[in-house]
């Protein structure tokens, strides 16, 4: 009789010990396998997708990517070499905003391709310059010589500023930021200008006298803000209207992904990093 209450308490304990070996088991989460070391947290980040120029702005959001995962959210970026796909990608919703651009191209593209993107906030400034090509200073400039200049319409106005700045030409009154070759009222050393795609300005170099190239196509190029020979003041028309933004569609600015994202993008560690990272060629927005 012993022997058999013996041996029906070991099977019982051993029932006992398999039941809690199941519970346990049932618990772990289905898509983390054992040995993972995946989150919970990590698993429920909401993605955010966006657009963005190679440099310096996927540089930044790769940085501001940590700083989002901290927060829940999970920053994936996509790189894009030119000026208009970001935009339409972002219109047809393949995107959830975008970064590479100024308020003025922004209002352009609008008005050209009848899209309806706004801006979620401004990060940064990229000063344009003047670069050597043939003429390696300003003063050397010689009578004929050739300019390359950006051929979208609020970047050739802003190249022509800087140029009308440095004394090279000068604009009629109140032509601003929609200045173009035809608002030229004096051209003393009867300069000539090329218009061209940005993304082609730094190679188009050994080909001119000068090019006034944006900031991240410079970077992009090897060029440094020191390398210029002339750059827009601080205080110019341009560094008050050409901060590059955080674009969305009308609307989503409201959105909390978003507004998490521009909070990172402005916060003190991102403009720390900025300004340690590019050394002048990019500046905080305010």
């Amino acid at each position: 009789m012993k022997k058999f209450l013996s041996a029906l308490l070991t099977v019982s304990i051993s029932i006992a010990a398999f039941a809690g070996c199941s519970a346990t088991s049932s618990t772990a989460s289905p898509s983390a396998p054992a040995g993972s070391n995946v989150s919970g947290s990590e698993q429920q980040l909401k993605k955010i997708v966006i657009g963005a120029s190679p440099t310096p702005h996927a540089v930044i959001l790769k940085e501001a990517a940590k700083l989002l995962k901290d927060k829940g959210y999970d920053l994936e970026i996509k790189e894009f070499s030119d000026y208009v796909l970001p935009n339409t990608a972002l219109e047809s919703k393949e995107l959830d905003a975008n970064y590479f651009q100024h308020q003025p191209y922004l209002d352009d593209f609008n008005k050209e391709k009848g899209t309806n993107l706004v801006s979620a906030g401004s990060i940064h400034y990229e000063p344009f310059g003047i670069y050597a090509g043939r003429t390696k200073a300003l003063a050397d400039l010689k009578d004929g010589a050739t300019i390359a200049v950006p051929n979208d319409t609020t970047n050739e106005a802003r190249a022509l500023l800087l140029l009308q700045a440095q004394g090279l030409i000068k604009l009629k009154d109140g032509a601003g930021i929609t200045a173009t070759q035809k608002d030229i009222a004096e051209n003393k050393k009867n300069l000539k200008f090329t218009e061209m795609e940005a993304a082609q300005l730094v190679r188009a170099l050994p080909d001119v006298d000068l090019a006034v190239i944006n900031g991240n196509y410079a970077l992009q190029g090897g060029l440094k803000v020191s390398d210029a020979l002339a750059v827009e003041a601080a205080d110019s028309l341009a560094a008050t209207t050409y901060a590059n933004i955080i674009a969305v569609r009308k609307g989503d600015e409201n959105r909390e992904e978003i507004k998490a994202l521009v909070a990172v993008l402005k916060g003190d560690e991102m403009k720390a990093f900025i300004k340690n990272t590019f050394s002048g060629a990019v500046v905080p927005a305010e």
